[in-house]
């Protein structure tokens, strides 16, 4: 017998049909385990890059120090190291400045802490967007986080989210205090609504339809953990139907979160009005079990603290009361109309075309 293996005789793979069960499932964990891999040696890369910028920032420094170098050393490090190392980027001279920063604004090591394991762009905007060392230590913490993207940073960074996080007026103490800390993190105040284009004065169904149109910026606003439910939600209860302005459900909390919009100021039957809701929710929509009891979050154009903390006090729902900001209505003002801009149109377009 001729010991030549022939076409026939290698095995071929079995076809679907004869693959053994739960085979398909296993390639779902073996795929799992290559993007694992894949990400943590990413992560690997970006922290062993980190630590290079600042090691050669701080050698820089040293180096400055000692001899007083001048500014126009930096543009021959760069040059040099940009001869040695062609196929790496990251050596311009901008670049050498920042690493100089980072080195001056974290002196030790900081692999370990959060701003270590953030993409070098997002420490470029904490350096240039932060004035104080606790403010950046707040946003890289955020940012690791959440996962948030650059731009997602930097946007917060402008809102001044460090002022706002957990600055609402609430009861969360008294009526929910084994969950206080993470539910008064959860809100924030005042409320970052610029993007509607509306300012106080505007009617609350308008404010409520810009916030709906563009739930993706209001749900990065209101922050990681809400997941959008639906607005002007029923309730019946007994002969009456009443409607929740908007119904979040917070993933992380496991709780709803009825929040009632108001452009005006806060008022005590707004307070009393949004525990009835609470307490109505409470009883047709949440699942003891699963979930905690609802939160209420009052958001107002303003309020009067003394007023708040008396109606946040004589409620047994844990709530909270927020403002929220939008356009300056001076500044609006100034703005052109629809109808000034199509003027102007008009104006170009006879200009171009000749028209009397």
């Amino acid at each position: 017998m001729s010991d030549e293996i022939t076409a026939n005789s290698v095995s071929l793979p079995a076809q679907s049909s004869e693959l053994p069960s739960g085979f398909f499932d296993m390639i779902d964990d073996l795929k799992s385990i290559v993007r694992g891999a894949h990400v943590r040696a990413q992560l690997k890369v970006n922290t062993e890059m980190i630590r290079m910028y600042r090691e050669i920032g701080r050698t820089i420094l040293e180096k400055q120090g000692e001899e007083h170098w001048g500014s126009k050393v930096i543009n021959r490090i760069a040059t040099e190291l940009r001869t040695e190392f062609p196929g790496q980027r990251g050596f311009s001279r901008s670049n050498l400045h920042y690493m100089q920063q980072m080195a001056r604004t974290w002196p030790e090591q900081f692999v370990q802490q959060p701003v270590g394991q953030l993409p070098w762009g997002h420490i470029i905007v904490l350096m240039g967007h932060c004035k104080a060392q606790p403010e950046r230590d707040f946003y890289a913490e955020r940012a690791v986080q959440h996962g948030w993207s650059r731009n997602v940073l930097e946007f917060q960074i402008q809102s001044r989210l460090h002022e706002r996080e957990g600055s609402a007026l609430s009861n969360f103490a008294a009526t929910a205090p084994e969950d206080s800390d993470a539910l008064q993190a959860m809100v924030k105040s005042p409320y970052n609504l610029d993007f509607t284009g509306l300012d106080n004065q505007a009617p609350e169904r308008s404010l409520e339809d810009a916030l709906v149109e563009r739930v993706v910026l209001f749900l990065t606003e209101l922050g990681v953990g809400f997941a959008f439910v639906g607005r002007q939600f029923p309730l019946r209860v007994g002969e009456s139907d009443f409607r929740l302005d908007l119904l979040f459900y917070h993933y992380k909390l496991d709780r709803f979160v009825v929040i009632e919009l108001k452009t005006g100021r806060a008022e005590p039957e707004h307070f009393g009005k949004l525990n009835f809701y609470l307490a109505v929710a409470d009883d047709l929509i949440r699942n003891p079990e699963r979930h905690g009891p609802t939160i209420g979050l009052l958001v107002a154009a303003n309020h009067d603290p003394a007023v708040a903390e008396y109606a946040l006090a004589r409620s047994g729902s844990p709530m909270a009361v927020a403002t929220w900001t939008g356009v300056d209505a001076e500044a609006q003002k100034a703005l052109p109309s629809a109808e000034d801009l199509a003027r102007v149109a008009d104006d170009v377009l006879r200009a171009q075309t000749g028209a009397p």
